[in-house]
């Protein structure tokens, strides 16, 4: 297993140019799933598991892996298809969500493949608020499907929203009316956190799907206002289909009439590797996905400090 994840330390090589690496498995039958690379720490054969008495039908038990006790989810469980069948051949993979270490049993585990975002698409509307999709690419001939990771575990243990009463009493409600947060996320279950988080602040949050409709928005607001007069500032994830965050943040930068704007990077992905990246594209500040205190504290700094321009470009400028 230690060959195929061989490449996930040149990863960096991929930050900025609209490029990442899935993790491809089965769960059960032929169908291919991902993950993002960069959430993975190992690959392999499931261990010894111990079963938790009471624990949620999800968790099938836990591992204990170089010191650390590590929960185990069986995938195919959490989103509502088939259970895994534990044989000789089950493999877990061991993923880092939001500064947490959890496992997830699969069927056996196919490849991994670079690929570029806008060659990953979001999932047909058809699907329904229910699936456990973010994305869906090609390879070959086959469609792989990439499971919406953050919510199989928001579902398993929920989210707080709730931000703490000290917080709350350093925030002046009359700063926070009438500002605006652009986030920009694939993830519904991280736009609603967000969404309940900055709006118990006074703030209001509109939502993009991903890179490319939060430009075009940015874009089509530019046009009739001061960007930098309407936002408070700009929340993306890292990673998804059409334009990720690094891209975005780029872009950003590189117009003039939105390079002022204070940017966000707010994701899953752990780690130093995130801070240096958040340098390496031109992102003010780095926040893990789900901390509403952090996020509070961030919006409330901001509001504090934030002075807008009075000067509007006149319509269709």
């Amino acid at each position: 297993m230690s060959d195929l994840l061989k490449s996930v330390d040149s990863r960096t090589n991929l930050v900025g140019q609209n490029r990442f690496e899935i993790l491809m498995f089965v769960l059960n039958g032929r169908q291919k799933y991902a993950i993002n690379v960069f959430k993975v720490q190992e690959v392999l054969t499931v261990p010894r598991l111990t079963v938790l008495p009471g624990a949620n039908p999800v968790i099938v038990g836990v591992v204990h892996l170089r010191g650390r006790t590590i929960p185990v989810y069986d995938l195919g469980a959490a989103i509502h298809m088939k259970p895994q069948q534990l044989n000789e051949h089950s493999t877990i993979i061991v993923t880092e969500y939001n500064s947490s270490v959890q496992a997830f049993l699969v069927s056996g585990v196919d490849r991994i493949v670079n690929l570029n975002w806008d060659s990953v698409k979001p999932p047909p509307s058809g699907a329904g608020r229910s699936h456990y999709l973010t994305a869906v690419t090609q390879v070959g001939e086959q469609i792989v499907e990439i499971i919406d990771v953050e919510k199989v575990l928001a579902e398993v243990v929920p989210l707080s929203s709730d931000v703490s009463a000290d917080l709350l009493k350093t925030n002046d409600v009359e700063l926070a009316k009438g500002k605006t947060v652009l986030m920009v996320d694939d993830s519904s279950t991280a736009i609603m956190q967000v969404k309940q988080t900055l709006e118990s602040l006074g703030l209001t949050l509109v939502a993009a799907g991903n890179g490319e409709e939060g430009l075009k928005l940015l874009q089509q607001w530019s046009q009739n206002q001061s960007v930098s007069d309407k936002l408070l500032m700009v929340i993306t994830d890292a990673e998804m289909p059409v334009m990720d965050g690094y891209r975005l943040t780029t872009e950003i930068r590189n117009d003039p009439a939105l390079r002022d704007l204070y940017v966000v990077l707010h994701t899953s992905l752990s780690g130093s590797f995130n801070e240096a990246m958040v340098k390496k594209v031109g992102c003010d500040a780095f926040l893990s996905k789900f901390k509403p205190d952090q996020l509070a504290a961030l919006a409330i700094e901001r509001l504090k400090s934030w002075q807008p321009s009075t000067q509007h470009r006149p319509a269709g400028s």
